[in-house]
């Protein structure tokens, strides 16, 4: 079954293998039968609020695995809202001009902030998607960097035309799934935490088979755990299809 990863990490600064150890990963991937990643970028290599240049530098990574495997690797561009609307706005016409497909959010700020708007708008002009990581969590006094699943939903109603991934189906769970089940922009990748029992089942009843997508998280977790989420569930192969590879495919433009 051919197989379309979303949420991947191969260069990551604590495991200090750099292009080794990416190049280690890729290979992994193939090995699970995996056709094509996206790759994140080391999100959290400086931090929850890298600066311009460390931005640029997780971006440059990523861009030299696009360059280095062209049919294999779609790169989406990490930002930092909070650096403000210029370098936002420049950043991503430096990645479009690369190539990349998408937009990567980590834990600089809520995905409810209004410093969101000129990242959410330069999607929109450049059809980008955007994937925002998201955690249920109860820790209230991190709200002012984390985004909960009601953050995204919040995020989604205000830019209905936006396409986004809300990442981490496991880390947001029954609460997430019915936080963005009234938002159709929004889809959830399977990626976070241990899998659990009738959670992709359950994702599927509640949002239809079309807005799930295989995501693993690789190298924080590993390629064959993810891949069996969905190939040890109750679903049936056609939606097993759909969420490893299909649905993947039809959102990134892939042929």
């Amino acid at each position: 079954m051919r197989i379309i990863d979303v949420h991947t990490h191969p260069i990551l600064r604590d495991d200090h293998r750099g292009r080794t150890g990416a190049e280690q990963l890729l290979a992994r991937a193939r090995a699970h039968g995996i056709r094509q990643v996206v790759v994140l970028g080391d999100v959290l290599a400086f931090g929850r609020s890298p600066n311009a240049a460390q931005i640029r530098l997780i971006n440059d990574e990523t861009h030299e695995l696009m360059c280095r495997h062209p049919e294999f690797v779609t790169g989406f561009c990490h930002l930092n809202p909070t650096l403000g609307a210029p370098a936002v706005r420049a950043e991503v016409a430096r990645c479009v001009a690369r190539g990349f497909r998408g937009l990567k959010l980590e834990i600089a700020n809520n995905a409810a902030d209004a410093v969101m708007r000129p990242l959410m708008e330069e999607a929109r002009r450049h059809h980008l998607i955007v994937l925002q990581h998201a955690w249920s969590m109860t820790k209230i006094g991190e709200r002012a960097f984390h985004t909960d699943p009601e953050d995204v939903a919040t995020l989604a109603r205000r830019f209905p035309d936006v396409r986004i991934i809300m990442a981490h189906l496991t880390g947001c769970g029954v609460r997430g799934v019915q936080a963005v089940k009234a938002c159709p922009n929004v889809v959830v990748d399977t990626s976070g935490a241990a899998p659990e029992t009738g959670m992709v089942e359950y994702a599927v009843e509640q949002l239809g088979a079309g807005r799930i997508l295989y995501g693993s998280d690789a190298p924080i977790r590993d390629f064959g755990v993810a891949i069996a989420r969905i190939t040890g569930s109750r679903l049936d192969l056609r939606t097993q299809r759909k969420i490893l590879h299909d649905n993947a495919a039809a959102l990134l433009g892939l042929k």
